[in-house]
């Protein structure tokens, strides 16, 4: 009884918790608009977040994982570091604050539900998912990813920067956007696009290295410091200096930011990393669309920006394509893979017996 107990504590914390962590990347998503249209740079965002990160999830790292080092870390681990570090932090984080910048939260906290459509594509044609049109599960991830595709083209496209904008607005993003400039935030939904698409291939490549790396906080801490790195070498060279951005932004108003945002971030991380390791990814990953829910509603209440009907309708969309992908991928955990991928020939031959007895 006491062991049942505990367990329905436990299933409640990490349901609550979840929820929690996700409200809080949607209020996060809120707060990095707002700091980049008071001229933050991206770029030195990406550089002071990244090894702030690093630092904190280093204890983490040293304590739970220490034993999980290996005695050597060979080429192939480290050009695999460097590809995740520069993938998935400098170009990644680079072009979502950038797409946060010139669109909206509710935009921004949007896209990465296409994650797990994208990584099944991937994962597909890389030949690490199982993907045959004869199984009724495979054809529920193709459906559930063109279904995510079509709803992030919709939540893009349809929520033009008039009917996210509002006259009694404060907000320097939205007055940008009231002036009609739709080129600017198509370019910001083109930022977000890439960065999904560059992070979908991050995921796979990181399950890779995960696998003869076995050291989750490890690698994130190796692999952000190495994209703080390779950020600052990108903003000297595009920029000629690392450059925090407008000069009015002060020296303690850029500390707390990057400490308590890298903070916050990092005791997500080790949250979500706690409840992947009880429950799996999947349960992790329903929670997700919670971000954009938070972020519609605080970009509502805050920011007075209004979400259009065919917006919404790419939101549900892509939803429901999310939760299919994910309904497939457990529904398949459970079915016999002799069942399930049956060849075209042996599905024909079946007809064929059938049609002649």
């Amino acid at each position: 009884m006491v062991s049942m107990g505990r367990a329905s504590v436990e299933e409640v914390l990490i349901i609550f918790g979840l929820l929690l962590v996700q409200a809080v990347y949607g209020v996060h998503t809120v707060f990095l608009n707002q700091i980049l249209a008071l001229g933050f740079n991206p770029l030195f965002m990406v550089v002071a977040g990244s090894f702030t990160s690093s630092l904190i999830l280093l204890p983490f790292s040293i304590i739970f994982e220490r034993n999980k080092w290996p005695t050597r870390l060979t080429l192939s681990i480290m050009v695999q570091f460097c590809l995740i570090a520069f993938g998935g932090v400098t170009m990644c984080q680079g072009l979502m604050l950038l797409g946060i910048k010139r669109t909206t939260p509710y935009i921004a906290s949007a896209m990465p539900n296409l994650v797990p459509g994208l990584v099944f594509i991937i994962s597909a044609c890389l030949k690490f998912e199982k993907f045959s049109i004869w199984c009724k599960y495979g054809r529920a991830k193709a459906l559930g990813a063109a279904m995510c595709l079509g709803g992030a083209m919709a939540i893009s496209f349809m929520q033009s920067p008039q009917s996210a904008s509002s006259p009694k607005t404060l907000s320097i993003r939205s007055e940008v956007a009231a002036e009609g400039d739709y080129k600017d935030w198509v370019m910001g939904c083109s930022f977000l696009l890439a960065a999904i698409v560059i992070a979908s291939f991050i995921m796979v490549l990181q399950a890779i290295t995960l696998i003869n790396f076995s050291a989750p906080f490890s690698v994130c801490v190796i692999t952000s410091l190495m994209g703080s790195i390779f950020t600052a070498i990108v903003q000297i060279l595009t920029e000629g200096r690392v450059d925090v951005g407008s000069p009015s932004i002060g020296i303690l108003y850029i500390v707390a930011m990057v400490v308590v945002g890298s903070m916050v971030g990092s005791s997500c991380i080790v949250y979500q990393t706690w409840c992947v390791i009880k429950k799996g990814p999947l349960v992790v990953s329903i929670f997700s669309p919670v971000q954009t829910m938070s972020a519609a509603f605080l970009s509502a209440i805050l920011l007075r920006e209004a979400v259009s009907s065919g917006s919404l309708f790419g939101m549900l969309l892509m939803f429901t394509g999310l939760y299919v992908v994910l309904w497939a991928k457990r529904k398949e955990g459970y079915e016999p893979p002799i069942d399930c991928y049956r060849n075209k020939e042996a599905v024909l031959s079946d007809v064929e017996e059938s049609l002649l007895s």
